[in-house]
């Protein structure tokens, strides 16, 4: 039963890290990279799309994205959907090739996206201590119906804060990762 609950919050603590890799992905540092437009939507045939189903993506060079719309009809709307987003990008339109350069970070604009990283990572070592917190909560209910001892609860919460702690310290590792990679130059 324990196995079981260290199980579930290991698996609750792992979605908390692939939400914290996802969104720190829409961070923009100042490198191209395809996901950075991964949040950007379209209407397209009365939907609402994801740019990546509509175009093709990819990095030109370190600092620029082109896109090749496989409708042509609907370059125009890529590119007014580029610029509504908040990512601060001017797509250039060259016949069929949308490019999209990545304009240099200025002091404040890292200063900007260092606070989102903080924000995020925060947010992802609140959702793995909730995993805790209910697996904690799963170990007191099975003392209260006597199915383990109280001391099989102390050790399963043990080895819970241990997971915790693990859980903790790669977020911490991911937002290090960030941060440096947002101070490049």
């Amino acid at each position: 039963m324990i196995d079981d609950i260290k199980a579930e919050a290991t698996e609750r603590m792992e979605k908390s890290l692939d939400a914290l890799t996802h969104n720190f992905n829409k961070i923009r540092t100042g490198r191209a990279h395809p996901s950075l437009l991964d949040g950007i939507r379209l209407e397209y045939y009365g939907a609402d799309t994801p740019l990546n189903q509509v175009a093709n993506i990819n990095v030109e060079d370190a600092r620029t994205l082109s896109l090749t719309a496989w409708d042509k009809s609907m370059i125009p709307d890529i590119e007014r959907a580029i610029m509504r987003s908040d990512l601060g990008l001017n797509p250039a339109t060259a016949g069929e090739v949308i490019r999209i350069p990545m304009p240099m970070l200025t002091e404040e604009t890292r200063k900007g996206y260092i606070r989102q990283a903080r924000s995020e990572a925060e947010s992802a070592r609140v959702s793995v201590r909730n995993a805790r917190r209910d697996a904690n909560q799963m170990l007191k209910d099975l003392v209260k119906e006597k199915e383990i001892s109280e001391d099989d609860e102390r050790r399963g919460q043990d080895v819970v804060q241990k997971l915790t702690d693990g859980f903790v310290a790669r977020v911490e590792k991911m937002l290090e990762e960030k941060e440096a990679d947002l101070m490049e130059i």
